[in-house]
């Protein structure tokens, strides 16, 4: 049956049979029981689909994974411990020491850090670009040894909105896959497999589960790339894996299954950053309300950035959907039904401004966190980036006034009215 967006949400993932439980099971076992080594030996030859061990897989998060794949339209997925977890298995996936990736220098800065240092410090490279490029300028980025393009649907914090269509057509060009972390607008906003990208990545921690509750990732591969087509730039994926019996993962599990499979058997194996079973369920008690969830996200963001874009205590408003923002037909594109409910701004006054509106909120919780039920709002100034100058600051593109705040479900009258005594009070 072809179901809608909306019914996934609820329904893919998990069908009980007759007698089962009707809520997914929380299988909160480390270890799984066989009769004979025979049986167990067939899983890990990969023979047979099973279960052995937690650290690799677990029937809870398969069913959680399952489900975010169907809402992806992708063929494969599995779930990681965070975000961040997520990211770095995409990206490990298809490179060893000496590769080189292309990345939007437009990233959430954990992100940015994690390709700029870390894995310099692995011996993979990469070229930053803006994600704004010509098709002519990211060509330009591309090395013989590029293995890899990365980039954000909506930037976080900065809310770019990533032309996915031209940075596939330009990966392609150099027959390596694109991943987009589609973590802000779902894919109840936006689908980037439908636009050319390869592997979807996301920190569930935010939307996907949606309260705050557990930090947890998610990677979808689309089942498109061939990588035996590329043998010589993936050998990873094309060529015997000494460490797992020298199997060939491409060739065994074609297109729609070596990427998650490797990932799982390899990394997943090694590094060992398995989503917990219980915040896997919880995850899903989130996905089963995201499409209702998201349009409220939306409706607030819209609202409020239409009301801090009217405010004379305001510089400057940035969210995709306004028609004064850079990004607006863009976001037209990939975005028709908007994208998230963070917002960004810079009020009037700097820093000594900034610090009177965070005291003056009533509503909206001081956090780090975004992508809540509950409204939060962040001065980096005055929190994550208080060891810059001013001076500083604005040469990070961080100006001391700057707020961001994420929208929750609240009723946005509310919002706006606590939004409004705060900036009275500067």
């Amino acid at each position: 049956m072809d179901m809608s967006l909306n019914t996934k949400c609820v329904q893919a993932g998990y069908t009980p049979g007759n007698g089962e439980p009707r809520q997914i099971p929380i299988i909160q076992s480390t270890t799984f029981k066989y009769d004979t080594s025979e049986e167990m030996g067939a899983l890990f030859d990969l023979q047979k689909s099973g279960y052995f061990y937690t650290r690799l897989q677990n029937p809870t998060n398969d069913m959680v994974a399952a489900k975010i794949a169907a809402l992806e339209g992708g063929k494969a997925a599995m779930l990681t411990s965070s975000g961040q977890a997520a990211n770095f298995f995409a990206l490990f996936n298809v490179c060893e020491a000496g590769s080189h990736i292309v990345a939007s220098s437009s990233i959430y800065g954990g992100t940015f850090n994690l390709i700029s240092t870390t894995f310099r410090k692995m011996g993979v490279d990469v070229t930053f670009v803006s994600p704004d490029a010509s098709e002519e300028e990211l060509n330009k980025a591309f090395q013989r040894n590029t293995r890899a393009m990365f980039g954000e649907t909506i930037a976080n914090p900065a809310l770019t909105v990533l032309d996915i269509e031209k940075f596939a057509k330009v990966a392609h060009a150099h027959n390596v896959p694109l991943i987009v972390d589609n973590t802000f607008p779902t894919p109840v906003n936006c689908r980037p497999i439908e636009w050319g990208a390869d592997i979807v990545t996301h920190s569930t921690t935010k939307y996907m589960d949606g309260h705050g509750s557990c930090v947890g990732g998610a990677i979808v591969d689309a089942g498109n790339f061939d990588w035996m087509a590329h043998a010589d730039m993936f050998p990873g994926l094309a060529t015997p894996d000494e460490s797992y019996h020298g199997i060939v993962y491409a060739e065994q599990f074609g297109k729609e299954g070596a990427f998650i499979t490797k990932a799982t058997t390899q990394l997943m194996r090694d590094f060992g950053c398995i989503q917990a079973p219980m915040h896997a369920f919880i995850l899903n008690l989130g996905l089963e309300s995201l499409h209702v969830r998201m349009p409220r996200h939306v409706e607030n963001g819209q609202a409020v950035a239409e009301f801090l874009e009217a405010s004379d205590k305001v510089v400057s408003v940035n969210y995709p959907t306004l028609k004064s923002n850079k990004y607006y037909e863009l976001a037209k594109k990939y975005l028709p039904n908007g994208g998230c409910g963070v917002v960004s701004f810079e009020l009037k006054g700097g820093r000594q401004a900034a610090e009177k509106f965070m005291k003056a909120l009533k509503l909206c919780a001081i956090e780090t966190h975004v992508a809540d039920a509950r409204s939060c709002c962040l001065n980096p100034a005055t929190s994550t980036h208080r060891q810059l100058t001013d001076e500083q600051l604005a040469a990070a593109g961080i100006p001391a006034g700057l707020i961001r705040i994420s929208c929750g479900l609240e009723d946005k009258n509310d919002l706006i009215a606590d939004l409004k005594q705060a900036l009275e009070s500067i």
